[in-house]
């Protein structure tokens, strides 16, 4: 199966290596606290220096989500927040002069109810580079793949300490990055990581010339000083969603709303390296 062609995602990672630095992705949950607010949110983190967004699909029934972010989609799922709805966010952030590459992070059943032909026609119409599927096995993924590359948009796959023997065979159908699990379980800042987690990265490393980035409890830092030594982007989710939890309160109020988007700003600048 041959490769998709180059997307500004594909750019972006170009670009971070020539200049020697390792990608920033923050993960968002599109509709958390509300949609407009998602649009101001994406704004502040391209401002902090971000250079990647995953954008989350609030899903009632998640397998490899965290609290925090379990809290994010019960909020985004009030104001009814689905799969097409992420992808008009995207498209709407593009006209309002958002440049960065969107990864959408979905589970497979809103795909599925949405039609893959349609989900794939409007993923390509809205800019999205790439996409996650989480609990979508490479075993299963054969006409996905296919679809993903026909729009342009790169299918990530996951990869965790437990692949084992199966590195290999996901690492050939891989495209965009290959996002590396960092730690057992379900996603959540964490203050460890798997006793092996370097070994493992340096193994994937070395199976594939795509880009690796690393997720899954990444949260100051320190920690993603620590993993940009030995990769290419660092994954930071539910510390980024605990800091929109905790600027509720401001973001509520139209005379405090602005402060409350600093504090998300200021949070994300500090990690960008």
């Amino acid at each position: 199966m041959s490769q998709p062609a180059h997307n500004l995602l594909d750019d972006t990672f170009a670009k971070l290596k020539a200049a020697g630095k390792t990608a920033l992705i923050p993960f968002v949950t599109v509709g958390d606290p509300d949609p407009e607010t998602t649009f101001d949110i994406l704004a502040v983190l391209e401002e902090a220096g971000a250079d990647v967004v995953e954008l989350g699909v609030p899903y009632s029934d998640p397998l490899a989500d965290g609290p925090v972010i379990q809290r994010a989609s019960e909020r985004a799922l009030v104001h009814g927040i689905t799969v097409a709805s992420c992808i008009r966010t995207a498209a709407k952030a593009r006209e309002r002069g958002i440049r960065l590459p969107f990864v959408l992070f979905t589970y497979y059943n809103p795909v599925l109810q949405m039609g893959s032909e349609r989900f794939f026609a409007e993923l390509k119409d809205a800019g999205i580079s790439g996409l996650i599927i989480p609990d979508l096995p490479y075993e299963e993924a054969e006409e996905v793949l296919g679809m993903a590359d026909a729009a342009g948009v790169k299918l990530i796959p996951l990869v965790a300490p437990t692949s084992s023997g199966r590195i290999a065979r996901i690492l050939e159908r891989a495209r965009g990055f290959v996002y590396c699990v960092s730690s057992l379980g379900v996603t959540g800042e964490r203050a460890s990581f798997h006793a092996s987690v370097d070994e493992f990265i340096a193994s994937v490393k070395a199976q594939t010339d795509l880009p690796v980035a690393v997720g899954f409890g990444i949260s100051s830092r320190e920690q993603v000083e620590r993993f940009a030594a030995i990769c290419d982007g660092a994954v930071v989710g539910s510390a980024i969603v605990r800091k929109i939890e905790e600027s509720l309160p401001l973001l509520a109020q139209t005379s405090t709303r602005d402060q409350g988007l600093l504090q998300i700003r200021d949070f994300v600048a500090k990690l960008r390296l």
